[in-house]
């Protein structure tokens, strides 16, 4: 039995600027049948605005140095038990040519911040467009204006930044040297320099309420993201939150399913966080509105250094494994580039 609160509540959120108490409705839903109902519901929104595909995209770790102290990640700066690397040009090139073979037309390029410079990620980017016709995405963190711009220049499609939080406060006890105006500082530049942007949160991390999970997704619904990636908070043991409990797997789906619905067009992974849980939920994630598989391309003997929380599952998803997993969503596999599905996408103007 669904409850009429609940209908209406996915009602008003489908044609409306979602409210609080709708959202908050919605993410607090616990009952199999009612869970089940929300779900399905994103799914069906999903294959309306984006077409029943899974986008593949091919990630590379290219580096495990950070300059930050992030109170949840295990590249964070004071971590002195943490494995560093950085990718040659030549080492991420092999990597995406490989990825590249079997018929990935994106890669995503991510690590740590400031575990390149500047001039050396235009070069790669450069580098990467010149051999492949494929679209990067880059995942590198906080930056400067000039730095997107160079990296926008040197052929960059998109750009993931996850907001992390709206809640000032809370942001603010998730890092000891960051702000969230900084933060949505380098998300404006990234809009305003025609990058295909993105963003996100993780659930579950200690002080976050339904209510701020609720905030996040009416700033997701306001702005208008083309990639929204959402995941459990999975505590790390060289951090402050070591001995935290981790994100609930339900509430992580719950707030996909949501978002699905109350912002229709993004592009949604199926995290690897959620696969690195006690046991693998992306097709859960699939099956709650998300729209994105993204394979580990990083080679083999980095992956493990890579350890933004313990555990991390690193697969090197096969096409029949690709086909399998898009064949139980009842999904086809899309390795095209799937750029932003947003209505006002083509009205953009790039920077020459």
């Amino acid at each position: 039995m669904i409850r009429a609160s609940v209908r209406d509540a996915l009602s008003r959120i489908q044609s409306a600027f979602p409210r609080r108490e709708d959202l908050e409705t919605l993410l607090s839903l616990s009952d199999p049948d009612e869970t089940s109902y929300l779900h399905a519901k994103a799914c069906a929104v999903r294959n309306t605005y984006c077409q029943e595909r899974i986008a593949v995209r091919a990630l590379i770790e290219i580096s495990s140095v950070c300059k930050n102290s992030c109170n949840y990640c295990g590249l964070n700066r004071y971590n002195g038990e943490a494995s560093r690397y950085t990718m040659s040009n030549n080492e991420v090139l092999k990597s995406g040519k490989l990825a590249a073979s079997q018929g990935f037309m994106t890669v995503v390029l991510q690590s740590g911040e400031n575990g390149r410079t500047t001039e050396s990620i235009a070069q790669l980017i450069a580098q990467i467009k010149q051999e492949f016709p494929i679209a990067v995405s880059l995942s590198l963190g906080e930056h400067p204006y000039e730095d997107y711009l160079a990296w926008k220049r040197a052929g960059a499609d998109r750009y993931l930044l996850r907001i992390e939080s709206t809640d000032e406060d809370f942001y603010r006890s998730l890092h000891t040297d960051r702000s969230l105006s900084t933060r949505l500082e380098c998300l404006a530049h990234l809009r305003r320099l025609g990058y295909q942007a993105g963003s996100g949160i993780m659930v579950g991390v200690p002080g976050q309420s339904i209510s701020t999970i609720a905030r996040d997704i009416q700033f997701f619904s306001e702005n208008q993201f083309a990639m929204i990636g959402i995941g459990p908070f999975i505590p790390h043991p060289q951090t402050p939150l070591a001995k935290c409990p981790g994100g609930d797997p339900l509430l992580t789906l719950n707030t996909i399913a949501v978002t699905r619905i109350a912002t229709k067009y993004p592009w949604m992974p199926a995290t690897t966080a959620l696969g690195s849980l006690n046991r693998d939920y992306r097709m859960e994630g699939l099956m709650a509105g998300a729209n994105v598989i993204m394979p580990n391309f990083t080679p083999q003997r980095y992956k493990s250094q890579y350890a933004i929380y313990p555990n991390k599952q690193s697969r090197a998803e096969t096409p029949e494994s690709l086909e399998h997993l898009g064949k139980s969503a009842n999904l086809a596999i899309d390795y095209g580039r799937c750029d932003s599905l947003l209505p006002e996408w083509n009205t953009c103007t790039p920077i020459a």
